[in-house]
């Protein structure tokens, strides 16, 4: 993987928080990955399974139900983490290893992360 981390900002400190992560956590079959990718507005969940390089399931609030749903960001987040954790339960899946993404374990992430939790994977 060839990602300059030269420069400074906050964009070049979360990569390389990212890649620090990644060097430990990776998913198999039985206990995929869940990786949550923040941007200013929007949260995507994906659970990868890293042998196959495939993705199980996933969730965001680029979906229409989520999209119109009330509430702030972190709500929206916490929702994201249900459903990414009732689709794994379609799938087969009960157990997954968190990828904050670099970003602090705070605020969405840990919404995600506690979501998933509330639908019933082991995080």
């Amino acid at each position: 993987m060839a990602i300059s981390v030269k420069g400074k900002g906050k964009q070049v400190a979360r990569t390389r928080r990212h890649l620090r992560v990644r060097k430990r956590v990776t998913g198999t079959a039985e206990r995929p990955r869940l990786v949550v990718t923040r941007s200013s507005r929007h949260m995507v969940a994906q659970l990868v399974d890293d042998t196959t390089g495939r993705t199980l399931a996933s969730a965001s609030t680029l979906e229409a139900d989520l999209r119109v749903a009330e509430g702030d960001k972190v709500a929206k987040a916490r929702r994201v983490g249900e459903l990414v954790a009732e689709r794994a339960k379609s799938a087969g899946v009960d157990a997954a290893v968190f990828d904050r993404g670099g970003n602090k374990y705070h605020g969405r992430v840990a919404a995600v992360a506690d979501g998933a939790r509330e639908g019933g994977l082991t995080l």
